[in-house]
């Protein structure tokens, strides 16, 4: 027996999550932050994991969710939860909305995890174009939601690939027309500046996603989830046991009491994009797409073509899928790194 006669031919047909080999390259190919903590920080951080008990499993997380909740400014009466990266809450959402015949909607293009988390828990995937310059069609968007009635609506704010940041007010008008829930993914909102997250408690059927990736954390894999109680209650049952190791609370707990390094970093990032963006727009055949992220969008007039020499030349960036076409998304890095990138751009396009 092969496993084609077993696997689903829905997971037979997908690729998997592609992790590129990024040794001796300048990565800036999935939006992390480029700066490392401070020397003194890793020590005190290194003091405090090596008294971790590793043997043990991971304690309730209560304490780092306590934590996060004051540190993140979330409402009073709303409740967390804690997932491996924001990767295992969208999976977890999905798995518990999945009855049968029941749909997710979504603007697209968008994170590639929305669909490919639908398609391993067999819930329908459907996908509302955004306008050419992608920016969000809500009337377009609230007749297809009228129309499918999904369970879940899901939501980058701002959005992935394209570092669009949706008018606030367009995405209120969707979480008032929807009969489901309604899922903010706000991974990037330490560079956008706005949020969700204060209004939790206008509208019964939202609920806020962050990951602390973006902030300099992308190692430790931690994502939370925050909403109404009624709706946390009910996913939590979906979360598989210890899902947050004892390394990653403890590295959490240490680095949200430190939160201004890293917040320090995030406003330096957002400094650079300005003249990132401005130098990029100004290279020859590139069309750069405006951001509130911490990257770039950019069409070239090759894409397959420019990503091989700019990787031939050290620079590691993301070569979308043919739904983009020609398109590349490149991170904000270090200014040393974004002058590598624009110098290797000149020689690629």
């Amino acid at each position: 027996m092969k496993p084609e006669d077993l696997v689903r031919p829905e997971i037979l047909a997908l690729k998997a999550y592609p992790v590129p080999s990024s040794a001796g390259m300048v990565k800036l190919d999935a939006m992390e932050n480029p700066y490392t903590l401070p020397e003194e920080l890793r020590r005190e951080l290194a003091a405090v994991l090596a008294r971790v008990d590793v043997n043990r499993y991971p304690p309730n997380p209560q304490k780092l969710l306590d934590a996060l909740a004051r540190r993140m400014e979330v409402p009073p009466g709303m409740k967390l939860l804690a997932g491996n990266g924001s990767d295992e809450l969208i999976q977890i959402i999905i798995t518990a909305l999945a009855r049968p015949g029941a749909a997710m909607l979504y603007p697209s293009p968008t994170f590639v995890m929305y669909s490919m988390g639908a398609t391993f828990s067999g819930m329908k995937a459907i996908a509302v174009p955004l306008r050419e310059d992608f920016s969000f069609d809500p009337d377009a968007f609230i007749a297809r939601m009228k129309a499918e009635k999904p369970a879940l609506v899901m939501m980058a704010y701002p959005n992935n690939p394209t570092g669009v940041l949706y008018p606030q007010e367009d995405v209120v008008k969707v979480i008032r027309a929807c009969e489901g829930l309604v899922v903010i993914d706000e991974a990037y909102h330490v560079f956008a500046g706005k949020t969700f997250m204060r209004r939790l408690g206008e509208f019964p059927n939202l609920v806020v996603l962050r990951t602390v990736s973006k902030l300099g954390l992308a190692g430790i894999r931690l994502g939370y989830l925050a909403g109404p109680p009624e709706w946390i209650d009910q996913l939590d049952k979906v979360r598989p046991p210890y899902n947050v190791g004892v390394l990653t609370q403890a590295a959490a707990l240490f680095l949200l009491e430190r939160l201004d390094v890293l917040e320090a970093q995030a406003a330096r990032i957002k400094a650079d994009r300005a003249g990132l963006g401005q130098s990029l727009a100004a290279l020859k055949g590139v069309t750069v797409f405006p951001s509130e992220a911490n990257f770039f969008l950019m069409r070239v007039p090759d894409a397959a073509r420019t990503y091989d020499a700019l990787k031939q030349q050290s620079v590691l960036v993301k070569n979308l899928h043919p739904g983009i076409p020609n398109c590349l998304r490149v991170t904000v890095g270090t200014p040393d790194e974004n002058r590598i990138l624009l110098t290797a751009l000149r020689e690629a396009l």
